[in-house]
């Protein structure tokens, strides 16, 4: 007998089913309209794009640096063309025959048949150029450009190679360029919103940034902005047509406030001796020369050095890599005495007026220890104004052992000491304003007020680069005030220091100006052999930097027959006067005298800018 309740229990089974499969099939009909719909209407834009660039590539294309000029418009750095041998493998189909036929006329060598062996089918496939090769001369072109008409998957294509035209004289000031790595490139690319992509390359040594000098501080904006050449390619990513080109945008052109002829004048006075030369326009702190010297040629530096030719560099005694203008530490000796007097004046320690008997020496109150002046006998009963002529160490010993030493370090800074002075410069040091702080932190030492009084002749702990003396010296030269220092021409927006005082006035300007005048012009000055060098006034102040200490001239004799020993020459002068256009320091390492070697070299620098 059939059982209806078990009937009825099997159709609503079967009904629950048949409902379950209706709604799986319901729900696989609307997922494939929704995808249908979405790839052919609302996402077709985004699919579209994405179609578009499996079908297309990209490829920057690299813009070329701007050239750098002296301040009269000079070149100094350019791009000069080379040229290479390029094949367009995707149409060549026997290799080892062409290179044959060409080998007949270009001399072509292992390396450079292997290279092109090793990677002409890649290139191929892709239709890529290929370089067979680089910087042909001119023989070689013109024996390419005479049978040209039989080698039509062959051209002879434009590379740029940086070139300074004064390898050796702006080595340290402009710099190099060299190679740029992975992280510097992917860091380029991303500042101009792009990816690292294959390049059509402007220049024979690839990607390329500026590593020292105004090449590396200037390099974004010499550098300029790549563009790019967009092709159809094939599945494979074969080059097919060329759709659209965006040009690169080429680097800013550097308008440098360096002067070639200041420049080779100063690079010549130095004759290859170990120290470095400054010279700046004093109403708008423009560097007008700047030579570390020894130097070295900044093109094979950028174009290629054997690994020989790096290395003797590098092991040069002379040390040519360094850049002695803003990194080499020189205490500055008798130079400091302008600032040390001035300060005497501010604190009303003296005046011009205010005398003291030198005996040649000055005893140190505290231990009886000595400090000897350079004038056996000294200079008698001498001024402030007669101090600065005649380089009294007497004077200033005493001056600096009634000084404060914090408010003495506080006043020295504000002549550049201790700081950087420059916006430009390449890596600069600071030298070294010392203070007690500075030397119990450093030698674990108190501070002695002997370390006062050596302070004030520029010797002790107190050091400067070259371009702090420079910097020195045109505050002096502009009573108080001067642009912080730059290699752009015009620089009359740069921030400006000034020399706040309290008691320092025109007239103790004035003297002080007429006192360095003195150290070349007077009888009794210190650098009066430069006296005949030069038509026009000149204030200076010329120092000796003592290496090693000794008591006598007699025990000096024998140091110095060690030239590293020797003391080292420097001098700081501005002029003409009494309008002074320009200042300069000199350092010459072992050079002995301030006055009779790195005197010359300032003077034959200044002549050059005033005397033309």
């Amino acid at each position: 007998m059939i059982d209806l309740q078990e009937r009825f229990s099997e159709r609503k089974n079967f009904f629950n089913r048949l409902i379950l499969i209706y709604a799986v099939f319901t729900a696989l009909f609307i997922f494939i309209l929704y995808k249908t719909y979405s790839l052919q209407v609302s996402s077709f834009s985004d699919y579209e794009i994405a179609a578009l660039k499996n079908k297309t590539r990209e490829i920057l294309i690299q813009p070329r640096r701007g050239i750098i000029y002296d301040r009269n418009g000079e070149i100094l750095v350019n791009n000069v063309p080379s040229y290479n041998l390029i094949l367009k493998p995707a149409f060549i189909n026997d290799l080892k025959n062409l290179l044959n036929e060409i080998e007949q006329f270009i001399e072509l060598s292992n390396e450079q048949v292997e290279y092109v062996q090793n990677n002409f089918q890649k290139k191929a496939s892709l239709n890529r150029e290929l370089v067979l090769k680089k910087n042909l001369t001119k023989e070689e072109i013109a024996k390419f450009e005479v049978r040209s008409h039989n080698f039509e998957n062959i051209f002879i294509g434009e590379r740029y190679s940086r070139k300074n035209l004064y390898p050796d004289l702006f080595s340290h000031s402009i710099g190099y360029i060299g190679n740029l790595d992975s992280d510097g490139l992917e860091k380029v690319l991303s500042d101009q919103s792009l990816l690292a992509k294959e390049t059509i390359f402007s220049y024979a040594n690839g990607f390329i940034e500026g590593k020292t000098g105004i090449e590396n501080i200037y390099d974004e904006k010499l550098r300029g902005e790549f563009g790019k050449k967009i092709y159809e390619v094939d599945a494979t990513g074969k080059l097919l047509d060329e759709l659209n080109e965006v040009p690169a945008i080429n680097g800013d052109d550097f308008n440098s406030s360096l002067d070639l002829e200041a420049q080779k004048v100063a690079f010549n006075a130095m004759n290859g001796r170990r120290g470095a030369v400054v010279a700046v326009k004093i109403s708008t702190g423009e560097i007008i020369s700047y030579v570390s010297s020894p130097s070295f040629s900044v093109n094979k530096i950028a174009n290629g050095l054997s690994e020989k030719e790096f290395q003797e560099l590098i092991e040069d005694k002379n040390k040519p890599f360094f850049d002695r203008a803003v990194q080499g530490r020189y205490s500055p000796a008798s130079t400091i005495k302008p600032a040390i007097g001035l300060f005497g004046i501010e604190k009303n320690i003296i005046d011009w007026d205010y005398t003291i008997k030198d005996p040649g020496f000055f005893i140190l109150p505290e231990d009886n220890r000595i400090y000897r002046g350079w004038k056996k006998g000294g200079h008698g009963d001498i001024n402030l104004s007669n101090a600065i002529i005649e380089s009294s160490n007497t004077f200033f010993f005493s001056l600096a052992y009634q000084s404060d030493i914090d408010d003495l370090t506080s006043h020295l800074s504000k002549f550049g000491f201790g700081r950087n002075i420059c916006n430009d410069c390449f890596l600069p040091d600071t030298g070294l304003l010392p203070s007690p702080a500075w030397k119990m932190n450093t030698h674990n030492f108190g501070w002695f007020k002997g370390d006062t009084v050596n302070l004030g002749v520029g010797q002790g702990y107190l050091s400067a680069t070259p371009i702090q003396l420079a910097y020195y010296a045109a505050i002096l030269a502009n009573k108080g005030s001067i642009n912080r220092f730059s290699f752009i021409k015009d620089n009359s927006l740069s921030e400006e220091d000034k020399l706040v005082t309290n008691n320092i006035n025109i007239s103790d300007w004035d003297k002080m100006h007429k006192s360095m005048i003195g150290v070349i012009d007077s009888p009794k000055g210190t650098a009066g052999r430069l006296r005949s060098l030069k038509d026009y006034a000149i204030a200076a102040k010329s120092g000796t930097v003592e290496l090693v200490s000794t008591d006598t001239k007699e025990d000096y004799k024998i140091i110095r027959e060690n030239e590293g020993n020797r003391d080292h020459a420097i001098i700081i002068a501005f002029g003409p006067m009494p309008n002074p256009e320009y200042a300069v320091s000199v350092v010459i390492e072992n050079g002995e005298s301030g006055g009779s070697v790195a005197g010359p070299v300032a003077i034959a620098v200044m002549n050059s800018l005033v005397n033309r």
